[in-house]
Protein backbone atom coordinates (compact mmCIF):
# COMPACT_ATOMS: atom_id res chain seq x y z
CA UNK A 1 0.00 0.00 0.00
CA UNK A 2 2.78 2.43 0.92
CA UNK A 3 4.62 1.77 -2.35
CA UNK A 4 1.39 2.20 -4.31
CA UNK A 5 0.68 5.48 -2.52
CA UNK A 6 4.16 6.81 -3.32
CA UNK A 7 3.86 5.86 -7.00
CA UNK A 8 0.48 7.57 -7.20
CA UNK A 9 1.83 10.70 -5.53
CA UNK A 10 4.78 10.85 -7.93
CA UNK A 11 2.41 10.47 -10.86
CA UNK A 12 0.21 13.31 -9.59
CA UNK A 13 3.21 15.60 -9.12
CA UNK A 14 4.54 14.73 -12.56
CA UNK A 15 1.15 15.49 -14.10
CA UNK A 16 1.06 18.88 -12.39
CA UNK A 17 4.60 19.79 -13.38
CA UNK A 18 4.94 18.31 -16.83
CA UNK A 19 1.33 18.03 -17.97
CA UNK A 20 -0.65 14.98 -18.95
CA UNK A 21 -0.93 13.45 -22.38
CA UNK A 22 -4.23 15.25 -22.83
CA UNK A 23 -2.56 18.57 -21.97
CA UNK A 24 -0.42 18.18 -25.09
CA UNK A 25 -3.54 19.01 -27.07
CA UNK A 26 -3.04 22.55 -25.81
CA UNK A 27 -0.12 24.96 -26.05
CA UNK A 28 0.23 27.71 -23.44
CA UNK A 29 2.16 30.83 -24.41
CA UNK A 30 3.19 33.54 -21.96
CA UNK A 31 3.19 37.04 -23.46
CA UNK A 32 4.24 40.21 -21.65
CA UNK A 33 0.90 42.02 -21.90
CA UNK A 34 -2.54 41.11 -23.11
CA UNK A 35 -3.20 42.18 -26.70
CA UNK A 36 -4.03 45.86 -27.15
CA UNK A 37 -6.47 44.72 -29.83
CA UNK A 38 -7.50 41.62 -31.73
CA UNK A 39 -8.58 43.62 -34.76
CA UNK A 40 -5.61 43.29 -37.15
CA UNK A 41 -6.27 46.69 -38.73
CA UNK A 42 -5.96 48.61 -35.48
CA UNK A 43 -2.93 48.38 -33.21
CA UNK A 44 0.20 46.61 -34.39
CA UNK A 45 2.44 45.52 -31.54
CA UNK A 46 3.98 42.16 -30.63
CA UNK A 47 1.45 41.02 -28.03
CA UNK A 48 -1.45 41.75 -30.39
CA UNK A 49 0.28 40.39 -33.48
CA UNK A 50 1.32 37.13 -31.81
CA UNK A 51 -2.35 36.32 -31.27
CA UNK A 52 -4.35 37.73 -34.17
CA UNK A 53 -1.91 36.56 -36.83
CA UNK A 54 -3.17 33.03 -36.12
CA UNK A 55 -6.83 34.07 -36.40
CA UNK A 56 -6.49 35.80 -39.77
CA UNK A 57 -4.95 34.98 -43.11
CA UNK A 58 -3.00 37.61 -44.99
CA UNK A 59 -2.93 38.31 -48.68
CA UNK A 60 0.64 37.00 -48.87
CA UNK A 61 3.05 35.72 -46.23
CA UNK A 62 6.70 34.80 -45.80
CA UNK A 63 7.99 31.26 -45.59
CA UNK A 64 10.51 30.17 -42.97
CA UNK A 65 13.36 31.20 -45.26
CA UNK A 66 11.97 34.74 -45.48
CA UNK A 67 10.74 34.60 -49.07
CA UNK A 68 7.33 36.07 -49.96
CA UNK A 69 4.88 33.21 -50.44
CA UNK A 70 1.20 32.86 -51.41
CA UNK A 71 -1.50 32.78 -48.78
CA UNK A 72 -4.96 34.12 -49.68
CA UNK A 73 -3.48 35.25 -52.99
CA UNK A 74 -2.25 32.29 -55.02
CA UNK A 75 -0.65 34.42 -57.73
CA UNK A 76 -0.14 38.05 -58.74
CA UNK A 77 0.89 39.96 -61.82
CA UNK A 78 1.59 43.57 -62.67
CA UNK A 79 -0.87 45.02 -65.14
CA UNK A 80 0.96 48.35 -65.30
CA UNK A 81 3.39 50.43 -63.25
CA UNK A 82 0.60 51.20 -60.79
CA UNK A 83 -1.75 48.21 -61.04
CA UNK A 84 -1.30 44.70 -59.66
CA UNK A 85 -3.83 41.90 -60.00
CA UNK A 86 -4.10 39.18 -57.37
CA UNK A 87 -5.75 35.79 -57.84
CA UNK A 88 -7.65 34.82 -54.70
CA UNK A 89 -8.09 31.28 -53.39
CA UNK A 90 -11.58 29.90 -53.99
CA UNK A 91 -11.53 27.32 -51.18
CA UNK A 92 -11.29 29.55 -48.11
CA UNK A 93 -14.08 30.05 -45.58
CA UNK A 94 -14.26 32.32 -42.58
CA UNK A 95 -14.78 30.83 -39.15
CA UNK A 96 -18.53 31.50 -39.40
CA UNK A 97 -18.68 29.33 -42.52
CA UNK A 98 -19.04 32.15 -45.07
CA UNK A 99 -16.75 32.01 -48.11
CA UNK A 100 -13.84 34.44 -48.36
CA UNK A 101 -14.11 36.34 -51.65
CA UNK A 102 -12.33 39.06 -53.53
CA UNK A 103 -14.83 41.52 -52.05
CA UNK A 104 -13.49 40.76 -48.57
CA UNK A 105 -9.93 41.41 -49.74
CA UNK A 106 -10.87 44.71 -51.37
CA UNK A 107 -12.87 45.71 -48.28
CA UNK A 108 -9.90 44.93 -46.02
CA UNK A 109 -7.57 47.11 -48.08
CA UNK A 110 -10.05 49.98 -48.17
CA UNK A 111 -10.62 49.72 -44.43
CA UNK A 112 -6.99 49.93 -43.36
CA UNK A 113 -6.20 52.70 -45.87
CA UNK A 114 -9.19 54.85 -44.94
CA UNK A 115 -7.85 57.87 -42.98
CA UNK A 116 -11.18 58.11 -41.16
CA UNK A 117 -10.65 54.60 -39.77
CA UNK A 118 -7.49 55.88 -38.11
CA UNK A 119 -5.28 52.80 -38.27
CA UNK A 120 -1.80 53.31 -36.76
CA UNK A 121 -0.64 51.18 -39.70
CA UNK A 122 -1.91 53.65 -42.28
CA UNK A 123 1.56 54.94 -43.17
CA UNK A 124 2.59 51.47 -44.29
CA UNK A 125 -0.34 51.06 -46.69
CA UNK A 126 -1.20 54.57 -47.84
CA UNK A 127 0.52 54.13 -51.20
CA UNK A 128 -2.46 51.98 -52.14
CA UNK A 129 -5.07 54.35 -53.54
CA UNK A 130 -7.65 51.91 -54.87
CA UNK A 131 -8.79 48.33 -54.28
CA UNK A 132 -11.45 46.66 -56.40
CA UNK A 133 -12.77 43.15 -56.83
CA UNK A 134 -12.72 42.59 -60.56
CA UNK A 135 -14.25 39.10 -60.22
CA UNK A 136 -15.11 36.75 -57.34
CA UNK A 137 -11.49 35.54 -57.34
CA UNK A 138 -9.46 38.54 -58.54
CA UNK A 139 -8.56 41.82 -56.90
CA UNK A 140 -6.82 44.78 -58.48
CA UNK A 141 -4.79 47.14 -56.34
CA UNK A 142 -3.75 50.53 -57.64
CA UNK A 143 -0.85 52.39 -56.08
CA UNK A 144 0.17 56.02 -56.14
CA UNK A 145 2.94 55.47 -58.65
CA UNK A 146 5.33 52.56 -58.80
CA UNK A 147 5.50 50.92 -55.38
CA UNK A 148 8.22 48.24 -55.17
CA UNK A 149 7.54 47.52 -51.49
CA UNK A 150 3.92 46.54 -52.16
CA UNK A 151 4.29 42.78 -51.64
CA UNK A 152 6.57 43.26 -48.63
CA UNK A 153 3.94 45.44 -46.98
CA UNK A 154 1.05 43.16 -47.93
CA UNK A 155 2.67 40.44 -45.83
CA UNK A 156 1.02 42.27 -42.91
CA UNK A 157 -2.41 42.85 -44.47
CA UNK A 158 -4.96 40.56 -42.83
CA UNK A 159 -8.24 39.80 -44.59
CA UNK A 160 -11.37 40.46 -42.50
CA UNK A 161 -14.95 39.43 -43.37
CA UNK A 162 -16.85 42.36 -44.81
CA UNK A 163 -20.26 40.99 -43.77
CA UNK A 164 -19.27 40.62 -40.11
CA UNK A 165 -17.46 43.96 -39.74
CA UNK A 166 -20.29 45.88 -41.38
CA UNK A 167 -22.87 44.13 -39.24
CA UNK A 168 -21.28 44.41 -35.78
CA UNK A 169 -19.01 47.46 -36.11
CA UNK A 170 -15.40 48.09 -35.16
CA UNK A 171 -15.68 47.76 -31.37
CA UNK A 172 -17.67 44.55 -31.34
CA UNK A 173 -15.44 42.99 -33.99
CA UNK A 174 -12.41 43.66 -31.81
CA UNK A 175 -14.06 41.83 -28.91
CA UNK A 176 -14.98 38.78 -30.98
CA UNK A 177 -12.94 38.67 -34.19
CA UNK A 178 -13.79 36.35 -37.05
CA UNK A 179 -11.02 35.37 -39.43
CA UNK A 180 -10.14 32.55 -41.80
CA UNK A 181 -6.84 31.52 -40.20
CA UNK A 182 -5.69 28.20 -38.74
CA UNK A 183 -7.07 29.09 -35.30
CA UNK A 184 -10.45 30.50 -34.23
CA UNK A 185 -11.14 32.99 -31.48
CA UNK A 186 -12.75 31.38 -28.42
CA UNK A 187 -12.57 33.82 -25.52
CA UNK A 188 -10.80 36.85 -24.12
CA UNK A 189 -10.53 37.03 -20.34
CA UNK A 190 -9.42 40.62 -19.95
CA UNK A 191 -6.06 41.06 -18.27
CA UNK A 192 -5.56 37.31 -18.08
CA UNK A 193 -5.63 35.34 -21.33
CA UNK A 194 -6.93 34.84 -24.85
CA UNK A 195 -7.95 31.34 -25.93
CA UNK A 196 -7.97 30.11 -29.54
CA UNK A 197 -9.17 26.78 -30.90
CA UNK A 198 -7.94 24.94 -33.96
CA UNK A 199 -9.79 25.53 -37.20
CA UNK A 200 -10.22 21.97 -38.39
CA UNK A 201 -11.71 23.23 -41.66
CA UNK A 202 -8.60 25.29 -42.47
CA UNK A 203 -7.60 25.22 -46.11
CA UNK A 204 -3.85 25.08 -45.37
CA UNK A 205 -1.55 23.35 -42.93
CA UNK A 206 -3.53 22.63 -39.79
CA UNK A 207 -2.19 23.26 -36.32
CA UNK A 208 -0.84 20.47 -34.13
CA UNK A 209 -2.67 21.78 -31.05
CA UNK A 210 -6.41 21.66 -30.46
CA UNK A 211 -6.23 24.92 -28.54
CA UNK A 212 -3.81 27.71 -27.71
CA UNK A 213 -3.82 29.95 -24.65
CA UNK A 214 -2.00 33.29 -24.72
CA UNK A 215 -1.52 34.61 -21.19
CA UNK A 216 -0.52 38.07 -19.98
CA UNK A 217 2.49 37.64 -17.67
CA UNK A 218 4.21 41.02 -17.27
CA UNK A 219 7.00 39.80 -14.98
CA UNK A 220 9.76 38.06 -16.93
CA UNK A 221 10.92 36.00 -13.95
CA UNK A 222 7.38 34.65 -13.60
CA UNK A 223 7.37 33.69 -17.27
CA UNK A 224 10.58 31.74 -16.72
CA UNK A 225 9.12 30.05 -13.62
CA UNK A 226 6.04 29.09 -15.63
CA UNK A 227 8.23 27.45 -18.26
CA UNK A 228 10.37 25.62 -15.72
CA UNK A 229 7.35 24.22 -13.87
CA UNK A 230 5.61 23.17 -17.08
CA UNK A 231 2.66 25.54 -16.75
CA UNK A 232 3.63 27.21 -20.03
CA UNK A 233 5.21 25.85 -23.20
CA UNK A 234 6.58 28.98 -24.83
CA UNK A 235 7.53 32.31 -23.24
CA UNK A 236 8.48 35.50 -25.05
CA UNK A 237 10.69 38.54 -24.45
CA UNK A 238 13.42 37.10 -22.26
CA UNK A 239 16.68 38.83 -21.46
CA UNK A 240 20.10 37.23 -21.56
CA UNK A 241 20.24 36.64 -17.79
CA UNK A 242 16.98 34.71 -17.82
CA UNK A 243 18.08 32.78 -20.91
CA UNK A 244 21.20 31.70 -19.04
CA UNK A 245 19.07 30.66 -16.07
CA UNK A 246 16.92 28.41 -18.26
CA UNK A 247 19.94 26.84 -19.93
CA UNK A 248 21.61 26.22 -16.57
CA UNK A 249 18.50 24.64 -15.06
CA UNK A 250 17.98 22.23 -17.95
CA UNK A 251 14.23 22.78 -17.67
CA UNK A 252 13.41 24.16 -21.07
CA UNK A 253 15.49 25.42 -23.97
CA UNK A 254 16.36 28.75 -25.57
CA UNK A 255 15.34 29.64 -29.11
CA UNK A 256 16.83 32.84 -30.52
CA UNK A 257 17.32 34.57 -33.85
CA UNK A 258 18.47 37.98 -35.08
CA UNK A 259 15.34 39.76 -36.23
CA UNK A 260 14.47 42.63 -38.53
CA UNK A 261 13.59 44.62 -35.41
CA UNK A 262 15.83 47.60 -34.67
CA UNK A 263 16.17 48.98 -31.16
CA UNK A 264 16.42 52.76 -31.27
CA UNK A 265 16.52 55.81 -29.02
CA UNK A 266 13.88 58.37 -29.94
CA UNK A 267 14.40 62.10 -29.44
CA UNK A 268 11.67 64.69 -29.86
CA UNK A 269 13.53 67.48 -31.62
CA UNK A 270 10.55 69.80 -31.12
CA UNK A 271 11.38 69.98 -27.41
CA UNK A 272 14.26 71.91 -25.84
CA UNK A 273 17.12 71.16 -25.65
CA UNK A 274 16.67 68.39 -28.24
CA UNK A 275 15.99 71.00 -30.91
CA UNK A 276 19.77 71.60 -30.81
CA UNK A 277 21.58 68.99 -32.92
CA UNK A 278 24.57 69.21 -30.57
CA UNK A 279 22.49 67.65 -27.79
CA UNK A 280 21.30 64.88 -30.08
CA UNK A 281 24.89 64.16 -31.14
CA UNK A 282 26.00 64.25 -27.52
CA UNK A 283 23.41 61.58 -26.78
CA UNK A 284 24.71 59.50 -29.69
CA UNK A 285 28.25 59.64 -28.29
CA UNK A 286 27.16 59.12 -24.67
CA UNK A 287 25.34 55.81 -25.21
CA UNK A 288 27.78 52.91 -25.17
CA UNK A 289 26.00 50.62 -27.60
CA UNK A 290 28.70 47.94 -27.66
CA UNK A 291 28.75 47.99 -23.88
CA UNK A 292 25.00 47.42 -23.74
CA UNK A 293 25.09 44.59 -26.28
CA UNK A 294 28.10 42.78 -24.83
CA UNK A 295 27.83 43.69 -21.17
CA UNK A 296 24.07 43.50 -20.62
CA UNK A 297 22.62 41.51 -23.50
CA UNK A 298 25.30 38.79 -23.67
CA UNK A 299 26.07 39.48 -27.32
CA UNK A 300 22.68 38.35 -28.65
CA UNK A 301 21.92 41.58 -30.61
CA UNK A 302 24.21 43.33 -33.14
CA UNK A 303 25.05 47.05 -33.07
CA UNK A 304 23.88 48.95 -36.18
CA UNK A 305 24.48 52.48 -37.38
CA UNK A 306 21.36 52.90 -39.48
CA UNK A 307 17.63 52.60 -39.03
CA UNK A 308 17.50 49.20 -40.70
CA UNK A 309 19.02 45.77 -40.22
CA UNK A 310 20.76 43.33 -42.57
CA UNK A 311 17.39 41.54 -42.75
CA UNK A 312 15.90 44.56 -44.59
CA UNK A 313 16.09 45.52 -48.23
CA UNK A 314 17.62 48.99 -47.94
CA UNK A 315 20.38 48.01 -45.52
CA UNK A 316 23.57 49.75 -46.66
CA UNK A 317 27.06 48.59 -45.73
CA UNK A 318 29.42 51.22 -44.36
CA UNK A 319 27.04 53.39 -42.29
CA UNK A 320 28.99 53.30 -39.05
CA UNK A 321 27.36 53.77 -35.64
CA UNK A 322 28.42 56.68 -33.45
CA UNK A 323 31.33 55.46 -31.31
CA UNK A 324 31.13 55.71 -27.55
CA UNK A 325 32.98 58.92 -26.61
CA UNK A 326 32.00 60.33 -23.24
CA UNK A 327 34.55 63.15 -23.49
CA UNK A 328 33.07 64.37 -26.77
CA UNK A 329 29.52 64.06 -25.38
CA UNK A 330 30.41 66.19 -22.35
CA UNK A 331 32.07 68.81 -24.56
CA UNK A 332 28.99 69.18 -26.77
CA UNK A 333 26.72 69.47 -23.74
CA UNK A 334 29.01 72.11 -22.24
CA UNK A 335 28.79 74.10 -25.50
CA UNK A 336 25.01 74.22 -25.20
CA UNK A 337 25.18 75.55 -21.65
CA UNK A 338 22.26 75.95 -19.25
CA UNK A 339 19.63 74.69 -21.72
CA UNK A 340 21.25 71.23 -21.49
CA UNK A 341 20.21 71.04 -17.84
CA UNK A 342 16.51 70.94 -18.76
CA UNK A 343 14.86 67.89 -17.11
CA UNK A 344 14.10 65.24 -19.72
CA UNK A 345 11.50 62.49 -19.33
CA UNK A 346 12.57 59.13 -20.70
CA UNK A 347 9.39 57.21 -21.58
CA UNK A 348 9.38 53.45 -21.26
CA UNK A 349 7.17 50.46 -20.51
CA UNK A 350 7.68 47.20 -18.57
CA UNK A 351 7.82 45.30 -21.86
CA UNK A 352 11.33 46.66 -22.42
CA UNK A 353 14.47 45.37 -20.72
CA UNK A 354 14.83 47.74 -17.79
CA UNK A 355 18.52 46.94 -17.45
CA UNK A 356 18.99 48.65 -20.82
CA UNK A 357 16.71 51.56 -19.90
CA UNK A 358 18.54 52.21 -16.64
CA UNK A 359 21.95 51.90 -18.31
CA UNK A 360 20.99 54.49 -20.94
CA UNK A 361 19.68 56.84 -18.25
CA UNK A 362 22.95 56.52 -16.31
CA UNK A 363 25.08 57.08 -19.41
CA UNK A 364 23.18 60.24 -20.35
CA UNK A 365 23.32 61.60 -16.82
CA UNK A 366 27.04 60.83 -16.64
CA UNK A 367 27.43 62.99 -19.75
CA UNK A 368 25.75 65.92 -17.99
CA UNK A 369 22.08 65.64 -18.92
CA UNK A 370 19.16 65.45 -16.49
CA UNK A 371 17.20 62.36 -17.51
CA UNK A 372 14.39 60.81 -15.47
CA UNK A 373 12.64 57.55 -16.35
CA UNK A 374 8.87 57.74 -16.87
CA UNK A 375 7.36 54.25 -16.60
CA UNK A 376 3.83 53.67 -17.92
CA UNK A 377 1.76 50.76 -19.20
CA UNK A 378 2.22 49.89 -22.86
CA UNK A 379 -1.02 51.52 -24.02
CA UNK A 380 -0.05 54.86 -22.47
CA UNK A 381 3.47 54.58 -23.81
CA UNK A 382 2.20 53.91 -27.34
CA UNK A 383 -0.17 56.86 -27.14
CA UNK A 384 2.80 59.11 -26.45
CA UNK A 385 4.73 57.56 -29.33
CA UNK A 386 1.92 57.89 -31.87
CA UNK A 387 0.88 61.43 -30.99
CA UNK A 388 -0.05 63.49 -34.04
CA UNK A 389 1.27 66.55 -32.22
CA UNK A 390 5.03 66.57 -31.55
CA UNK A 391 4.44 68.98 -28.70
CA UNK A 392 2.55 66.30 -26.76
CA UNK A 393 4.71 63.34 -27.79
CA UNK A 394 7.27 61.59 -25.62
CA UNK A 395 10.47 63.59 -25.15
CA UNK A 396 12.92 60.68 -24.98
CA UNK A 397 11.98 57.09 -25.62
CA UNK A 398 13.36 53.64 -26.21
CA UNK A 399 11.69 51.63 -28.93
CA UNK A 400 12.09 48.48 -30.97
CA UNK A 401 10.59 48.66 -34.43
CA UNK A 402 9.62 45.80 -36.69
CA UNK A 403 7.44 46.13 -39.76
CA UNK A 404 7.41 42.36 -40.40
CA UNK A 405 8.01 43.33 -44.03
CA UNK A 406 11.83 43.21 -44.19
CA UNK A 407 11.92 46.37 -46.28
CA UNK A 408 13.45 49.68 -45.16
CA UNK A 409 10.25 51.46 -46.18
CA UNK A 410 8.50 49.77 -43.28
CA UNK A 411 10.79 51.26 -40.63
CA UNK A 412 12.30 54.42 -42.13
CA UNK A 413 9.10 55.93 -43.50
CA UNK A 414 7.07 55.74 -40.26
CA UNK A 415 9.93 56.90 -38.01
CA UNK A 416 11.51 59.55 -40.25
CA UNK A 417 8.94 60.90 -42.71
CA UNK A 418 7.13 64.05 -41.56
CA UNK A 419 3.72 62.68 -42.62
CA UNK A 420 3.82 59.87 -40.04
CA UNK A 421 2.36 60.29 -36.57
CA UNK A 422 5.26 58.19 -35.27
CA UNK A 423 7.81 60.68 -36.56
CA UNK A 424 9.40 63.59 -34.67
CA UNK A 425 11.46 64.56 -37.71
CA UNK A 426 10.86 67.42 -40.11
CA UNK A 427 13.48 67.27 -42.84
CA UNK A 428 12.46 68.10 -46.40
CA UNK A 429 15.38 66.22 -47.97
CA UNK A 430 14.65 63.10 -45.95
CA UNK A 431 10.99 63.31 -46.97
CA UNK A 432 12.04 63.60 -50.61
CA UNK A 433 14.38 60.58 -50.46
CA UNK A 434 11.99 58.33 -48.56
CA UNK A 435 9.13 59.20 -50.90
CA UNK A 436 11.33 58.60 -53.94
CA UNK A 437 12.49 55.22 -52.61
CA UNK A 438 8.85 54.18 -52.24
CA UNK A 439 8.19 54.51 -55.96
CA UNK A 440 11.55 53.58 -57.54
CA UNK A 441 11.29 50.25 -59.40
CA UNK A 442 15.04 49.87 -59.93
CA UNK A 443 16.53 48.12 -56.88
CA UNK A 444 19.97 49.72 -57.27
CA UNK A 445 18.55 53.24 -57.51
CA UNK A 446 16.17 52.56 -54.66
CA UNK A 447 19.03 51.38 -52.48
CA UNK A 448 20.95 54.55 -53.36
CA UNK A 449 18.06 56.66 -52.07
CA UNK A 450 18.16 54.77 -48.79
CA UNK A 451 21.95 55.16 -48.57
CA UNK A 452 21.60 58.94 -48.80
CA UNK A 453 18.72 58.94 -46.33
CA UNK A 454 20.78 56.89 -43.85
CA UNK A 455 23.61 59.43 -44.05
CA UNK A 456 21.29 62.39 -43.43
CA UNK A 457 19.54 60.63 -40.57
CA UNK A 458 22.91 59.79 -39.01
CA UNK A 459 24.27 63.32 -39.37
CA UNK A 460 21.12 64.92 -37.95
CA UNK A 461 20.67 62.14 -35.37
CA UNK A 462 17.00 62.14 -36.30
CA UNK A 463 16.57 58.84 -34.48
CA UNK A 464 19.50 56.99 -32.92
CA UNK A 465 19.75 53.34 -34.01
CA UNK A 466 21.13 51.13 -31.24
CA UNK A 467 21.20 47.50 -32.36
CA UNK A 468 19.56 44.82 -34.45
CA UNK A 469 17.44 43.06 -31.89
CA UNK A 470 17.73 39.37 -31.18
CA UNK A 471 14.53 37.79 -29.98
CA UNK A 472 14.93 35.26 -27.16
CA UNK A 473 12.22 32.72 -26.45
CA UNK A 474 12.09 30.05 -23.79
CA UNK A 475 10.46 26.82 -24.90
CA UNK A 476 9.54 23.43 -23.54
CA UNK A 477 12.05 20.88 -24.78
CA UNK A 478 9.48 18.89 -26.83
CA UNK A 479 8.35 22.00 -28.76
CA UNK A 480 9.60 21.96 -32.33
CA UNK A 481 9.72 25.43 -33.84
CA UNK A 482 12.24 27.63 -35.67
CA UNK A 483 11.91 31.39 -34.92
CA UNK A 484 12.12 33.73 -37.91
CA UNK A 485 13.37 37.33 -38.31
CA UNK A 486 9.80 38.67 -38.64
CA UNK A 487 8.91 37.37 -35.14
CA UNK A 488 5.69 35.67 -36.11
CA UNK A 489 4.35 32.95 -33.83
CA UNK A 490 2.64 30.79 -36.45
CA UNK A 491 0.98 28.07 -34.42
CA UNK A 492 0.57 25.85 -37.46
CA UNK A 493 4.35 25.85 -37.95
CA UNK A 494 4.89 24.41 -34.46
CA UNK A 495 4.58 20.84 -33.24
CA UNK A 496 5.50 18.52 -30.40
CA UNK A 497 8.42 16.18 -31.03
CA UNK A 498 7.54 12.52 -31.23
Amino acid sequence: MQTSYRVTLIAVVAALVFGTADAKDQIVIDLVNEPATLDPHVQWNPDSYYVYRNVFDNLVTRDNAGAIAPQIATAWKRLSDTETEFTIRSDVTFHDGAPLTAEDVAFSVKRITDPAFGSPQLGQFNQIVKAEATSPTTVKLTTNGVYPALLAQLVKLSVVPKHVVEKVGKDAFNLKPVGSGPYKFESWQRGVQVTLSRNDAYWGDKGAFKSAVFRAVPDAATRVADLQTGTSDLVVTLNSDLAAEIEKSGRGKILSVLTERVAYFGMNSFKRPLDDVRIRRAIAYAIDKEGIVDGILAGYPKVVGELASPAHFGWVDGIEPYPYDLKKAKALIAEVGDAAKTPLEFATSPVYDQRVIQAIQQMLNDAGLNVQIKMTDMATYLKGQQSSSPETANVLSYGRWSCACQDADGIMFPLLHSSSNWSRVRNAKLDELLSAARVEPDDAKRKAFYAEAHKIARDEVSVLPLYQEAVIYGAAKPLQWAPTPNESLFLNRMAWSE
